[in-house]
C-alpha cells in the first residue's frame, strides 16, 4: 500500500491515539503544516478508499481508526527503499549514511551491536 508524505502525517495522528474525529485530525495538523480543514479531509477520505483507516459511526460523526500497522507500513518503506535504490543491499546504505552524515560513536556503537547479535543468531 503505497502512503504519500502527507498521508503519512495523517496516519502518524491515528497511531498516536485513535480512534479521533476528522475535528480532532484537523486540530492536530492544520496549523503545524499549513493544512486547510478540506485538505484533511481529503487525506482521510483518500487513507478509507486504500484500506488504510476505517471511520466508526459515533452519533452524527466519525471516528477513525487505523487498520494498517505503523509496523508493516514502516518495515514496506524500507524494503521499498533498499530495493530502489541499493538493490536490496544494506551495506550501500550504511555506507551511503556515513559518506553523507558523520556517524556518532553511538551510531557506531549500535550498528556493532546489531551485527553481533545477527551474528549470534546465525
Amino acid at each position: 500500500m503505497r502512503i504519500s508524505d502527507a498521508e503519512s502525517r495523517v496516519m502518524d495522528v491515528l497511531w498516536q491515539s485513535s480512534p479521533r474525529t476528522a475535528e480532532e485530525v484537523i486540530a492536530e495538523l492544520a496549523e503545524p503544516n499549513g493544512w486547510a480543514e478540506a485538505t484533511i479531509k481529503t487525506l482521510l477520505n483518500r487513507l478509507l478508499n486504500k484500506g488504510a483507516i476505517k471511520a466508526e459511526r459515533d452519533g452524527r460523526r466519525y471516528r477513525y481508526l487505523p487498520i494498517l500497522r505503523r509496523e508493516d507500513w514502516v518495515r514496506s518503506e524500507s524494503e521499498g527503499l533498499l530495493d530502489r535504490l541499493f538493490g536490496g543491499q544494506v551495506a550501500p546504505l550504511v555506507a551511503q549514511f556515513s559518506q553523507q552524515r558523520k556517524l556518532s560513536a553511538s551510531d557506531i556503537a549500535e550498528l556493532r551491536k546489531l551485527i553481533e547479535d545477527l551474528d549470534d543468531e546465525h
